[in-house]
This record gives structure tokens, sequence and C-alpha cells, in this order.
């Protein structure tokens, strides 16, 4: 989790490696997962690991609750579910009321949560400057309301619930068409097929989202007198929008994506020679 979220904010402590891709040519690749999460022990301890773990707990907990509150007031039984028997407009109109159905409880439990993601957040990011701001979750509420105000508690939320929304309608919506129109009903396998093509179109479409993920999460701790959050290692944006210009211009969008085979944006000119 925190090894995870250093990468995306940028903080590399240690030095690349040389390393050669499937082409054979010289790259430099930044520490994986494990090797950056011995790092965070070898300086915290093995409690670095959990730093922020407590408010992502309670985050997701509401998180939960919120999403059963809502099926609760909206019940599913409601809805009507998508059936191979029905004609493709009628199926594309119960993919799409099912969609609007997670929309808003993806968008309220979102909203509920969103406080305690930005404290734990905010708690992870102190590893960067070493700093004690947010020791506790009631402490950094009153931090937060005092320092922010109201408003401090959903920055980065905006980029978050867009990410959410077009994921759940990409994917649901693709895996609809290919369901419908790539899966042939004479196929054997057919029914298996359609059980895992939503699955896997989450997969793809998490890659394509993930620069709102990033986003979100960069604004949640910029410019909140945190190290990490202000220059050198970031600049104070003004708003999520310019946050992703700002990545976009550096060509770090997916920058913490991956946490294995991590490539340094270095130059080849830079790679010692044979």
């Amino acid at each position: 989790l925190l090894a995870g979220f250093l990468s995306q904010v940028g903080h590399e402590p240690l030095p690349p490696t040389v390393g050669r891709n499937v082409l054979g040519r010289k790259v430099l690749y930044l520490p994986g997962f494990f090797t950056y999460a011995r790092h965070i022990v070898e300086v915290d301890g093995k409690r670095g690991l959990f730093r922020g773990l407590t408010p992502r707990l309670i985050s997701s907990t509401l998180s939960t609750i919120t999403r059963g509150s809502v099926k609760k007031a909206f019940p599913l039984e409601d809805m009507e579910h998508v059936s191979n028997k029905d004609d493709v407009k009628t199926s594309l109109r119960k993919v799409v009321k099912e969609t609007s159905h997670e929309m808003m409880m993806q968008c309220v439990s979102r909203v509920v949560s969103h406080p305690l993601h930005v404290i734990s957040m905010r708690c992870m990011v102190q590893f960067v400057g070493r700093e004690v701001k947010y020791s506790g979750v009631f402490s950094a509420i009153g931090r937060i309301f005092k320092e922010e105000g109201i408003l401090g508690f959903f920055v980065g939320l905006v980029p978050h619930i867009l990410g959410d929304v077009i994921f759940l309608w990409c994917c649901n919506l693709v895996a609809h068409f290919i369901n419908t129109y790539a899966v042939d009903d004479n196929f054997s396998q057919a029914s298996v097929i359609r059980s895992y093509t939503k699955f896997v179109m989450g997969i793809a479409v998490s890659m394509l989202t993930y620069p709102f993920l990033l986003v979100g999460d960069l604004m949640a701790v910029n410019n909140c007198g945190l190290r990490a959050g202000l220059p050198p290692y970031a600049p104070a944006f003004t708003s999520w929008i310019h946050c992703w210009r700002y990545l976009s211009a550096q060509g770090q969008l997916f920058r913490g994506s991956s946490l294995l085979f991590r490539r340094a944006p270095i130059p080849a000119a830079s790679f010692p020679t044979d």
C-alpha cells in the first residue's frame, strides 16, 4: 500500500538499475515493489508498511456500509436484469439502467468515504519528509478542518468520481457489446466466456482510467504543508486539471501503475556502455 502510493507521488529514494528489455536494449529499471518495501522497513521498521492503514480501513468500511444503505433504499429486486432471451434494444436498456444504479451507489459511497481516504494518503506521504503532522484520525480531522475547512476533506474527489463513472460505463457497455455481437450462442462455452468478459474488461478499462486515480491521490496531498506535496516534489497545483496537464506534459500520467517492471524515464545516452 505505502510503496505503491510513494511511487505515485514520485518518491524514488533508491537508484535505478540497468537491465535489458525483450529486444535486448539497455533500459533503466526503478526498484520493484519488494525492494521498495525492504527500504521502507529499513527506514521505518515493519510498522512503516502500514502507515495510513487505519483511516484506509475506516474509509473502506464507510464505503461498504454506504453501498449497502443505497441498495436498501433502491432494492435490486426492482431492477430488470439482462437475459439472453432479450432482444438487443431491450438488453441495452437494461444494461444502461443497471449501470446507472451502480454509478449512483459508487458516487455516493465515494463522497462519504473520501475524507478518510484523504487522511490515509496524507498519513502515508509523511514518510517522504519524516513529518508527524497527521498522527491520528481524529487529530487529522481537526487539523484539516482548521486549516482548509470542509473542502479540505474533498480535495481530489472530482477526478476519483470521474474515473469511477468512466470505468463503470466503459466496462459494462463494452462487455455487453462483446457478449452480444462477438460471442456466438451456438458455441458450447458461450456462457462461460460471457461470465468472464466483464472481469477481463474491468482489468483493461482500469488501466485506461488509472490517470484519474493518480491525479485524485496527488491532489489529496498537494499543497497541504507536507514536503511531498510541495516543490521540488510537485508544484502547488491550482486544480486537478492543472495537475493532469503537468503530469501529461511530463509523460507521467501512468506513474506508479506498475510495481514490478518500472522503467525510469531516462534517455539511453545515460546508460553505461559495454
